[in-house]
């Protein structure tokens, strides 16, 4: 089944950005609230109100976490691989020096 996970409501805040790069790195709840000395329990709203920015829903077949990431990286780009020094094979730079997928380019 496709999913809809494009922006329906409004930019994200500064600090839901954060929490979710955070969460693109692997990070659990608890770690993403220690490095940003936040509370779990501001980082899980965070999460929530940022699923329902991307119409992202819970239910027995989704994985919001997985979810979330997959959108807030298409929306706002591979910042977590650059962090993490993941390599990104299919993306490079344009003569802008925007990222774009080149993987159906060639």
């Amino acid at each position: 089944m496709a999913r809809d996970i494009t922006i329906t409501t409004r930019e994200l805040t500064p600090f839901e950005q954060l929490v979710l790069g955070l969460l693109c790195e692997g990070k659990s709840n608890i770690s993403i609230a220690r490095d940003t000395n936040h509370t779990e329990k501001a980082v899980e709203n965070t999460i929530s109100r940022a699923a329902k920015v991307f119409n992202i829903s819970s239910d027995g077949d989704t994985n919001v976490r997985v979810l979330l990431a997959l959108a807030f990286r298409t929306h706002y780009g591979d910042k977590a691989f650059d962090r993490l020094g993941v390599p990104c094979a299919h993306f490079e730079l344009n003569a802008d020096g925007q990222s774009l997928c080149n993987r159906d380019m060639h």
